[in-house]
Formats: structure tokens, C-alpha cells, sequence
């Protein structure tokens, strides 16, 4: 696995120039795990962007608005974000060129002098709300939850609203940052916890050795199989596999799929990935690693 500083030297060859990137955009606001992603992948010249949305983000990298745009993917506990997904497979003009695996330790939070008893709703991020389940229905199983569009933006709506009747489940900074009050650490279901970011560019990740490759296939539920051989008679092995529908006709679906040659992948295994009918590559790169 590369160090951090050849997955930014990649980037660096990747904008044609000896400085560092210039605008990222990533999923917001201030305090999001997608916020500390981008911070571990980059240095500290660029201009990281918090957008409302993961669409926004990739909207700002395909106007050329941003270099980079940095999204979650995949959740141990929650799974794959379909929404993301689907955002991954609508932007064909949009290659993964890195991806960092955060530990992710959820925080209940509320407005200071609140205590657990007076909570009546909870609220997060669908994945936080997912992640927190267990610990909820021990400490809070009569609190309602809603559903925010990122866990820093479910602290700051707590801030805002100043009720102590609401908490919110985010990372452990939003609540320095939001001014609110630690009501529990570590809610999330298990220690083992981690979320996959991509970090997408709008040109290919070139460059010898690297380890990963994301393709995406159109077809048959019933062809999957045949594609996933074909990779691994190549050579690459099976690291992630997502499947949305494709939305023409019952069995037919778009597939993410995340292979890998710890050895690097070669022009020859992308030949043979580029050939199979309905498949194209979606980008190469190094995976980086939060220990």
C-alpha cells in the first residue's frame, strides 16, 4: 500500500503542477467524517469546500469549479450509501483516483445542560442513525429519530435550535465546533467501525503500481458472475462489489465493483477489464488508511 505522500504526489501529477490542488469540494458542512477524509488525503494549502450535498460536490468537480471532490462510500455497519453510489455511476466524466478508510466513532450531543433523560429525538445521517441503532434502543428506545443530510449538519441544526429536547449523533469534534455537550461516546455498534471515501478527479490516476481499480458494469444479474471470473482469471481480486438497479427492466443492474492487485494492477489487466461488454473503468489508485 502507498504512503500518503505518493497518493498526493499522484494528485499533484494528476493537476500538472508542482503546487497543491486548489479547491476541493466534499460532503458538509464543517465536522463531517467525509471534512476529516479530505484533511487526511491532502495537505494544508488547498481550499477544502463543504457542499450541501454529495451531488453538489461532484456538480463542482465536473464545472471545473474543483479539482477534487471527496464522498463517502461504504460503511462497516451501514453498508454501502446507495445514494452515493448512484452519484458515483451518474458521473462517467468523473474518475476515482484515491480513497481513504476512516475508524468512525460516533457521538450523542445535545445543547449544554442537557442530560439523556430529556431527549425525545434523535437525529443524524441515515448511516449514523444506523450505526447508533443498538446503543439507542438500550439508552433511548422511546426518542424518535430524523434523518439529516450528514451527521455535522444534524450538530449544527442541535445548535441552532437550541432544543435540549433534541441530540444529534455525529463525530466527536462536531461538538466543540457546534458549542454542544458530549452526552455519550463511542454510540456506534462496534469499535470496528470504518467508512471508505473516494476521492474523485476529472482525469484517469495514472502511474505504475497502483493497487486498485473501480469499474462499473451494466447487465444481467445473471452475467455478474462471468465478469467477476474474468477479472480474477486476470488476476485482480474481488474487494467490493454494490448493485443498484438499472431502472429499464427487472434484473438488470449497475454494478461498482472494487478489484485489486497488491502487486499493481497492469495495462494488461485494465485491457481485459475494458473488453468485458458493458464494463468500463471508473478509475486507479492507492487506498490510504486511518489507523
Amino acid at each position: 500500500m502507498r504512503t500518503r505522500i505518493a497518493a498526493l504526489a499522484m494528485c499533484l501529477a494528476l493537476l500538472g503542477t508542482a503546487g497543491l490542488a486548489e479547491n476541493v469540494s466534499y460532503l458538509g458542512p464543517a465536522g463531517t467524517y467525509t471534512e476529516e477524509a479530505a484533511q487526511l488525503y491532502f495537505t494544508d494549502g488547498e481550499m477544502l469546500n463543504p457542499r450541501e450535498t454529495v451531488n453538489d460536490a461532484i456538480d463542482d468537480l465536473l464545472s471545473g469549479a474543483a479539482d477534487f471532490a471527496v464522498i463517502p462510500q461504504e460503511n462497516t455497519v451501514g453498508g454501502a450509501v446507495v445514494n452515493y453510489v448512484d452519484a458515483l455511476i451518474a458521473a462517467e466524466d468523473a474518475f476515482v483516483v484515491g480513497e481513504v478508510i476512516l475508524p468512525i466513532s460516533q457521538t450523542l450531543m445535545g445543547v449544554p445542560g442537557t442530560s439523556l433523560e430529556d431527549i425525545k429525538t434523535v437525529c443524524s445521517h441515515a448511516q449514523g442513525l444506523t450505526q447508533s441503532e443498538k446503543w439507542r434502543s438500550e439508552h433511548l428506545p422511546d426518542a424518535d429519530t430524523q434523518e439529516m443530510a450528514s451527521t455535522a449538519a444534524a450538530a449544527s441544526y442541535v445548535a441552532e435550535t437550541e432544543d435540549a429536547t433534541i441530540a444529534a449523533v455525529a463525530a466527536p469534534g462536531a461538538a466543540a465546533l457546534y458549542g454542544l455537550q458530549v452526552l455519550a461516546e463511542n454510540v456506534q455498534i462496534t469499535d470496528a467501525n470504518k467508512t471508505r471515501f473516494y476521492v474523485l478527479s476529472r482525469q484517469m490516476g495514472e502511474g505504475d503500481g497502483l493497487t486498485r481499480a473501480v469499474l462499473v458494469a451494466t447487465c444481467e444479474a445473471s452475467r455478474i458472475d462471468d465478469i467477476i471470473v474474468s477479472l480474477h482469471e486476470a488476476g485482480l481480486e474481488l474487494v467490493a462489489l454494490h448493485d443498484r438497479p438499472e431502472g429499464s427492466a427487472l434484473g438488470s443492474y449497475h454494478y461498482v465493483i472494487e478489484v485489486e492487485n497488491e502487486g499493481g494492477v497492469t495495462p494488461e489487466q485494465l485491457d481485459v477489464a475494458r473488453a468485458l461488454e458493458g464494463v468500463r473503468l471508473a478509475g486507479c489508485f492507492d487506498p490510504v488508511e486511518k489507523r
